[in-house]
């Protein structure tokens, strides 16, 4: 059987015009296939060739300047892009706001969970996730520009309920990555700090005929594999391109604590030396996170997300409190200590390591009790943008699937944006100016978060700032809480594009969290007194 080892340049050579391309990968180099894109972006630079792609992935992919999804970023190299999460890459919403490309969104795990389904030669996802967001075809399809003209999915009833069915499309090549391969093409993932949608996008390709295409850091000899190392099997493969270089992520070259790689005495020697407290100064993030924290409960599911929320997965983490609930990210990893900026996706000494695809099916069926996530803006009926903002493209990357299927969902941000001066630490809240940037309107730019699907739903849902604190209702968002030090209309109410209502008692809350140091005031051991989701 012939070699399937080539080059990176005798690979890409494979990609010809007007192919859809499949990618995977995370931020900060999440199991990103550096080596094939550089090597696809350097042959185009060249020859002007392959032109007019169409690119799709799940999840957000660079490092906000060269790497990733801007290795595509060029006019005429690619024609449409479907992306789960668009702000690694500043090249290309600049592409997407210019008209240059059509470009769309999906929620991250839909993303996934089609390539799979076509993977499989079924009609498509079928699916709650989506309804009454920027993806359902009745508010915008997933079209983010002018230069977009179809919709990603139609609107389908089965038994009398409403359902999304997200439209397959062929995938002429699968850009993917693994650690190793042996001579036969047998791939594994052994030192990978995730599994993404790899087999996935690997499986989509080969249904449609097209092209594996899978870069790794080792080449092995034949049976050096065991079968259950394998995460994809040599028939699914067309051809290999090993990087030497490949790293874990763009930051770190290997860390066997990231690839889940360590046991034993090893492993709690490195979750010990973990256990450390914020660098950071105390500022309005580490208020919100303690707010946010009372929240949770023993034996909680929990899903953080990325910004004001991962300083709660910190705070838990510091607390000690970590194997009191079960904590989630949509990337597959459970457990671990995790990483934020542009590390968010990696876990240190995660406990499990899960196909994504897998882990958005577990979320779609209700398996999380709470998911914390951040906020662009909410408007009066409780709705939620984080996919487009400041007439950028960010898309929602695994928002939309998490947000809409939690039993709680809780909204982590500050309160404005934009020259915003706060002080705090001595047990009040200080706004020294107002933002210029208003995050509570009247009406949101792009519905990612429906309101009054979560009322249907029955979620319960809070909306957690610095200043105040807010909850769904039939009515629409309503205040109960206030910060100390806050003056209720200077610095929230005329602050606001839209008039909540008020809860019958609008609580103050407690001094504790907002002075530097952390009492453990309705920490997760007091959780007998949270109400359970």
């Amino acid at each position: 059987m012939q070699s399937k080892f080539l080059s990176a340049e005798a690979a890409v050579a494979m990609i010809q015009n007007s192919d859809t391309l499949a990618l995977m990968g995370g931020g900060g180099g999440l199991m990103e296939a550096s080596c094939l894109f550089q090597a696809l972006e350097k042959r185009f630079l060249s020859t002007a060739q392959p032109r007019d792609l169409t690119v799709v992935h799940a999840l957000g992919i660079g490092d906000k300047k060269d790497r990733g999804m801007s290795c595509f970023a060029h006019e005429g190299l690619v024609r449409k892009v479907i992306g789960g999460h668009w702000v690694w890459s500043p090249r290309m919403q600049q592409l997407a706001r210019d008209e240059k490309i059509a470009a769309y969104i999906l929620p991250g795990g839909v993303s996934s969970q089609l390539l799979r389904e076509i993977g499989a030669g079924r009609p498509g996802l079928i699916t709650h996730v989506g309804l009454g967001t920027v993806c359902d075809p009745r508010h915008g399809g997933g079209r983010m520009n002018a230069s977009a003209d179809a919709d990603l999915a139609e609107l389908i009833t089965i038994d009398g309920r409403e359902y999304l069915r997200y439209i397959p499309y062929v995938v002429n090549v699968a850009l993917v990555r693994g650690s190793a391969a042996d001579e036969d093409g047998n791939i594994s993932f052994e030192q990978e700090a995730a599994n993404l949608d790899a087999t996935a996008i690997a499986l989509a390709a080969r249904a449609c005929r097209g092209k594996v295409i899978v870069q790794v850091r080792e080449r092995l000899p034949r049976g050096a594999l065991s079968a259950r190392q394998v995460r994809i099997p040599a028939a699914w493969v067309d051809a290999i391109v090993v990087d030497p270089e490949q790293r874990t992520s763009y930051a770190v070259a290997y860390d066997p604590a990231l690839t889940g790689e360590l046991v034993g005495a090893a492993r709690r020697e490195a979750e010990a030396s973990q256990v450390r407290q914020s660098d950071e100064p105390f500022t309005e993030r580490q208020a919100v996170a303690r707010r946010a924290a009372c929240e949770l409960f023993e034996g909680a599911v929990v899903n953080y997300g990325v910004g004001v929320p991962d300083a709660v997965a910190r705070l838990v983490a510091q607390r000690g409190e970590l194997d009191r609930i079960y904590q989630t990210i949509e990337h597959g990893t459970y457990g671990g200590s995790l990483l934020d900026g542009e590390l968010f996706g990696f876990a240190r000494n995660a406990s499990a390591m899960l196909d994504a695809p897998t882990q958005f099916d577990f979320y779609a069926g209700g398996g999380l009790d709470i998911a914390m996530l951040g906020f662009g803006q909410i408007d009066a009926q409780g709705n939620v943008n984080v996919s487009r903002l400041g007439g950028l493209t960010v898309g929602p990357g695994g928002f939309i699937d998490i947000a809409q299927n939690a039993r709680k969902v809780i909204f982590c941000g500050t309160f404005g944006a934009k020259g915003v001066e706060l002080e705090t630490g001595d047990g009040r809240m200080h706004v020294k100016r107002q933002g210029s940037v208003k995050k509570l309107v009247s009406e949101v730019d792009q519905v990612t978060f429906s309101g009054a699907q979560a009322l249907e739903r029955a979620q319960k849902v809070l909306y957690l700032t610095e200043r105040a604190s807010f909850r769904l209702t039939p009515d629409g968002v309503e205040l109960f809480e206030i910060a100390p030090g806050v003056d209720l209309q200077r610095d929230v109410i005329d602050q606001m594009d839209f008039t909540p209502r008020f809860a019958s008692t609008v609580t103050v809350m407690p001094q504790s969290y907002f002075r530097t140091q952390d009492d453990h005031f309705g920490a997760l051991r007091n959780a007998s007194v949270i109400e359970k989701a």
